[in-house]
């Protein structure tokens, strides 16, 4: 197996902060790029590359989403006054509907956590769950009604949106490809199908960093003083300048209604995968 350098750090941080955010599977590009560098997946520079380029576009939604995010807290403190109306404590029930939505993602994903990491090793699964992928954000752009307000979202919507969230943890299931358009079929606007995925992301991509640390801390101290840490923030860097840019371009993809484009890319990535695997 090869060592991870600076200029793998760097295209790997690239497809990270690529990916992560636009519904392509960022962990099926990760898997795919990886092995194609002769990398080990489960080796400790990769472990803590990935929760370093985490962390990296984590910040990246974080400085994207500042200005909604603080009025979003901001209102939040406003409807716990006293004097405001009991039926227009919006911010509240959104709140509350993420963490129904969070609640799913976290329990499964602790569940099979030993089956999500098996699957990184099987590019045939890899190269289905792409094209499943792909067939997921076609339904939604065809039988979403895209015209439900936030008063007709259930709290068994939010429920599903997080069982598709923690389905997102397989290597070719995108995370905001399949929240964004399960929000849809059950009703959502795309417009706030997109800010209720990005806002169930933070504990989502929180989470998944807090437990690669916990797995990065119970290694050997050697194997963490060899690990190249400038391949490592080269990384990290890269996935946050560009885990910006992509999120920039997903929100007018989204806006203009044409998230479903991605579709045709995720058929013929999968495609791709599978005759790589199968021949």
């Amino acid at each position: 197996m090869n060592e991870l350098t600076v200029g793998d750090g760097v295209f790997l941080g690239i497809i990270q902060g690529l990916t992560e955010f636009l519904p392509v599977s960022s962990s099926a590009h990760l898997a795919i790029a990886q092995k194609w560098l002769g990398l080990k997946p489960d080796s400790t520079p990769i472990l803590l590359f990935d929760m370093a380029t985490h962390v990296g576009t984590l910040v990246a939604l974080w400085l994207v989403f500042a200005g909604p995010i603080h009025r979003f807290l901001r209102r939040l403190k406003g409807e716990c006054r006293a004097d405001w109306p009991a039926g227009k404590r919006y911010a509240w029930r959104i709140a509350a509907l993420a963490v129904a939505a969070t609640i799913p993602t976290g329990v499964i994903g602790l569940l099979f956590k030993k089956m999500f990491e098996a699957a990184f090793n099987r590019p045939v699964e890899i190269g289905i769950e792409l094209i499943i992928t792909g067939a997921l954000l076609a339904i939604a752009a065809s039988w979403a009604q895209n015209r439900g307000r936030w008063r007709d979202f259930r709290w068994w919507h939010a429920g599903l949106v997080g069982v598709a969230q923690a389905v997102a943890i397989l290597p070719g299931i995108s995370r905001s490809g399949a929240t964004i358009s399960v929000a849809a079929l059950c009703g959502l606007r795309r417009q706030w199908a997109a800010q209720f995925s990005f806002l169930i992301a933070f504990p989502a991509i929180l989470g998944a960093t807090t437990i690669m640390l916990k797995d990065t801390l119970d290694l050997p101290r050697d194997q963490l003083a060899a690990t190249p840490w400038g391949a490592i923030a080269a990384g990290t860097v890269a996935s946050l300048v560009v885990g910006i840019l992509a999120l920039v371009v997903l929100l007018r993809v989204i806006r203009r209604a044409k998230l479903h484009y991605f579709s045709w890319y995720c058929y013929l990535a999968g495609i791709y995968v599978l005759v790589l695997a199968l021949f």
